[in-house]
């Protein structure tokens, strides 16, 4: 059996991160032990490495169930980017190509094989998977198998023959959105065994989220792109029409943007998705048909032109802003109008019971764009998460409405709740509390409880209010499968029983505003301009390859290389992102871009964090001693010490005994042993009775380091 020892080295040698994401390393561990697992993580979480991981340290393939072709396509470039063997097999290949791809599988030569739903449960390939080694099955997007989820997919149903068929196969289910009841659906209808049950932070604090009214929609727009010049983004629109007439009204303006939607032909979808992933083109409104297939690590910024369905398919969509953990944004307009268009569409569907689901759906969505509390409280709470306090990166935060002592108002929604057995959806709640004499509060005899009428004083419209926020925060629950009733929480009865103060808003419209842009420093300029010549770079390579840019490298690995200025292999293995693959593939490439950088930078008389070392290595080399480099660059010589120790971690080739003394080293080393490699200089030098000059402190630091890394 492989080991997590093993994986953690997987994770180093292709992915090129040093460590495991939260969460993460758990998933794997139970993975490799065989067991069936489901994992909940949010989108750019890191939920493709829990079976891409396992998969490469095991022996045998694992096979993928992806609901769409573009999504197999971009992960399968990327894992051959990174050296993993990997292929997928759908309907855009000919027969020519599937045969060669299954004698890939049958000589063993492939460790991921994606496919579709369709094509798993097609004629003859289960008989198929029975010839190879199967290691694991990995069902992606996961929620799609439940008819309580917000994109539930018939074909995903008949995807429990996967444990009838190959009941020693462990199963990982996946998802991104689910709340609790869907959860538990996902378990059953995959006939998953005692399976052990991962749920990530959903979590993304790097997304701005801002919601604005739904008037001069373009004009707000146009303002919006001014600032994010050269950001990808998504704009999503409710119809096919306004994605092309926004599209179009976009580029009149200066800006190069396309469409997409499902009205397309598929040559027209294909190339308008191959563009935005490529950087060829930087806008894409669209449909929510441009969905699931989006892998693109560095979309910067989303907004939805009109109110989603449903916070699932919401949280879904902002999700693909800032998947590499860069800042981001999601910016929702909201008007009463796109309500009302959104429900004549939900009730043209014939299930009665999935219309009704989804009108409650869109009604808690409405609750978000209408809140005068935390977003992210109101979104974390949704999927069952608490946040003890407010997020300061929403509209809401930067700009807190009133708050006022609900307790009173609180308590008695909830004894009534409680006092009705937990047998009441909002509005029988609300005829309840102001004492109406209707058919349902009479039949079910609940003009006799307590609290009946308790809420007289308080209008239809301020209750439905207050218990929108109750739900926000997590006071009371709905279940969706009891006919949408209210339930009490772990929180209510913690109102009810133990003094625990709630605070209301009434509903007010808060000022929108966008944090003020801030001049920034000369020095975060200079490493800008490197980012933009690195991504530049990185755009070249990419076309030359054929492959999208954030498959080379991600933002956040730029923007660190663009802040450590990596010179040297060592160096560049250290930065976040760069595996062992890539670095055969692209490292010297970038290095020279570095190194002319800040040969460029010099020649100017500009002065770059993280280059300064440098210009002491090119005199360390030339035969001076610190002395005359810190004399000829009017530094110190502490710093130019400071410098030698960087270089040392950072690989460069360069003696530090001529400094320190292997006696001198061995005394130190004990003080660093006993209060630890972060501890600072001046314990260090208090610690060894002040015998040791600072700087020698610092360079055996930087020994030590490198000797028990």
């Amino acid at each position: 059996m492989a080991t997590i020892r093993e994986a953690r080295e997987a994770l180093k040698l292709y992915f090129g991160y040093e460590q495991f994401r939260p969460m993460q390393e758990q998933i794997i561990e139970s993975v490799l032990q065989g067991q069936d697992v489901v994992v909940l993580m949010p989108t750019g979480g890191g939920k493709s490495v829990c079976y891409q991981v396992p998969a490469v340290v095991q022996p045998g393939i694992c096979v993928v169930i992806s609901p769409l072709i573009a999504l197999m396509k971009d992960q399968v470039e990327a894992l051959l980017v990174n050296g993993i063997p990997a292929a997928y097999l759908n309907s855009s290949q000919n027969s020519e190509q599937q045969y060669q791809i299954e004698n890939q599988c049958l000589e063993g030569k492939l460790k991921l094989l994606y496919v579709s739903p369709e094509k798993l449960l097609s004629s003859g390939f289960m008989s198929f998977l029975n010839r190879i080694k199967v290691s694991l099955f990995a069902v992606d997007e996961a929620h799609c198998i439940s008819a309580w989820g917000h994109d539930f997919r018939p074909e995903y149903t008949q995807l429990k023959a996967l444990k009838s068929q190959f009941p020693s196969i462990p199963v990982i289910a996946l998802t991104a959105t689910a709340d609790r009841l869907t959860q538990k659906d996902i378990q059953e209808q995959l006939h998953m065994h005692s399976p052990n049950v991962f749920v990530a932070s959903f979590d993304r604090p790097n997304i701005n989220l801002t919601v604005k009214p739904g008037k001069d929609r373009f004009n707000r727009i146009t303002d919006f792109l001014a600032r994010r010049q050269g950001q990808p983004g998504i704009i999503y629109c409710l119809s096919r029409k306004a994605t092309e007439s926004l599209a179009d009204k976009l580029k009149r303006s200066g800006y190069n943007a396309t469409f997409y939607h499902a009205g397309m032909t598929a040559n027209q979808r294909s190339k308008a998705q191959e563009d935005f992933l490529k950087d060829d083109v930087m806008i894409v409104c669209a449909t929510v048909a441009f969905g699931m297939g989006i892998d693109k690590s560095n979309v910067r910024w989303v907004i939805h032109y009109n109110l989603p369905k449903n916070i699932e398919g919401y949280y879904q969509e902002i999700g693909r802003a800032g998947r590499d953990g860069a800042k981001s944004d999601a910016l929702l307009f909201y008007s009463y109008a796109d309500v009302m268009n959104m429900r004549g569409m939900l009730q043209e569907n014939q299930n009665e019971a999935q219309t009704e689901l989804q009108l409650v759906k869109l009604e808690r969505m409405q609750q978000f764009a209408e809140a005068a509390a935390c977003r992210r409280r109101i979104l974390l709470q949704y999927f069952g998460e608490t946040m003890q306090k407010d997020c300061g990166n929403c509209d809401i935060c930067r700009n807190p409405p009133t708050r006022f002592d609900g307790t009173l108002i609180a308590q008695k929604a909830l004894s009534a709740i409680a006092r009705t057995q937990e047998r009441v959806n909002m509005g029988l709640l609300v005829d309840v509390l102001r004492g109406a004499r209707n058919a349902q509060v009479l039949q079910a005899g609940f003009d006799k409880v307590k609290t009946y009428g308790a809420g007289r004083d308080v209008s239809t419209l301020d209750w439905n209010r207050y218990l929108h926020q109750m739900l926000n925060e997590g006071l009371i629950e709905m279940a969706y499968d009891q006919g949408y009733t209210l339930k009490l929480t772990e929180q209510s009865k913690q109102v009810l029983f133990e003094n625990r103060k709630v605070q209301l808003v009434k509903f007010e419209e808060t000022r929108q505003e966008e944090p003020a842009v801030k001049v920034r420093p000369k020095r975060e300029l200079i490493k800008d301009a490197l980012f933009e010549k690195l991504r530049a770079l990185r755009k070249s390579i990419a076309d030359e390859n054929g492959v999208p840019p954030y498959v080379v490298f991600t933002d956040t690995t730029l923007q660190e290389m663009a802040a450590e200025k990596p010179t040297n292999k060592i160096a560049m293995l250290a930065i976040s992102g760069v595996g062992a693959q890539k670095f055969e593939r692209y490292g010297d490439t970038f290095i020279t871009e570095i190194i002319d950088f800040i040969n460029d930078e010099q020649s100017k008389g500009n002065k770059m964090k993280g280059a300064t070392h440098l210009a002491t290595y090119e005199l360390l080399q030339k035969g001076l001693s610190v002395e005359e480099i810190a004399q000829l660059r009017s530094l110190n010589p502490v710093t130019i010490f400071s410098h030698l120790a960087t270089l040392y971690e950072q690989g460069y080739d360069i003696s530090l005994t001529r400094y320190v003394t292997k006696t001198e080293y061995k005394a130190i080393a004990k003080a660093i042993a006993k209060l630890g490699a972060e501890a600072k200089l001046k314990d260090l030098f208090e610690e060894l009775d002040e015998q040791y000059e600072y700087y020698k402190i610092r360079l055996s630091v930087s020994v030590y380091k490198k000797e028990y890394a």
